[in-house]
C-alpha cells in the first residue's frame, strides 16, 4: 500500500470520526430541547452520517458503509457524554466546559453508561444498520 493510499484511509477514518462527534452535538441539542434523551434519532443522524459519508468522504461500498456505522455509534456515544456534562453543568452551577473538564472523562462515561437502557441500544444498532445500508447501497444504472 502506498503512502498516499494510507493517508487518504486515515483522513477518511478522521473526517468520519469528527462527522460522527458533529451529529452527536446536533443530537444533543434536539435532546435538549425536547428537555428528554431522544434515543430514536439514532435513525436519521445515522442516515444523515451515511449520506454525507458517501458524497465527500469514500464512495459507496463496503469501507462507507464501515465509516458510517461507525460514526453512527461515536455520535450515539458522544451524546451521552455530552448530556451527562450537561446535567453535571446544570446541577452545579458551572459551565459545560468546565463540568466536563472537573469530572473527567471517567466520571463522565461512567453517567452515559448508566443512563442507557436496552431502548437506546436497540436504537443504536437500528442507526448503525440504516447508515451501514444507506452508505453501501448503490443505485443501478440502466
Amino acid at each position: 500500500m502506498s503512502t498516499r493510499v494510507a493517508l487518504l484511509y486515515a483522513f477518511s477514518l478522521f473526517s468520519a470520526a469528527m462527522l460522527g462527534l458533529a451529529g452527536g452535538a446536533v443530537w444533543m441539542v434536539v435532546s435538549m430541547y425536547l428537555r428528554h434523551s431522544a434515543p430514536w434519532l439514532a435513525l436519521p443522524i445515522g442516515g444523515l452520517l451515511a449520506l454525507t459519508i458517501r458524497t465527500c468522504v469514500r464512495p459507496a461500498g463496503t469501507g462507507a458503509a464501515l465509516l458510517a456505522a461507525a460514526a453512527t455509534l461515536l455520535a450515539a456515544l458522544y451524546v451521552n457524554v455530552l448530556i451527562a456534562g450537561v446535567l453535571i453543568a446544570g446541577n452545579m452551577g458551572l459551565g459545560l466546559i468546565e463540568a466536563m473538564r472537573t469530572a473527567g472523562v471517567g466520571m463522565l462515561w461512567q453517567l452515559a453508561r448508566m443512563a442507557l437502557s436496552p431502548a437506546d441500544f436497540a436504537w443504536t444498532g437500528l442507526g448503525m444498520l440504516v447508515a451501514a445500508w444507506l452508505a453501501w447501497w448503490r443505485r443501478r444504472r440502466g
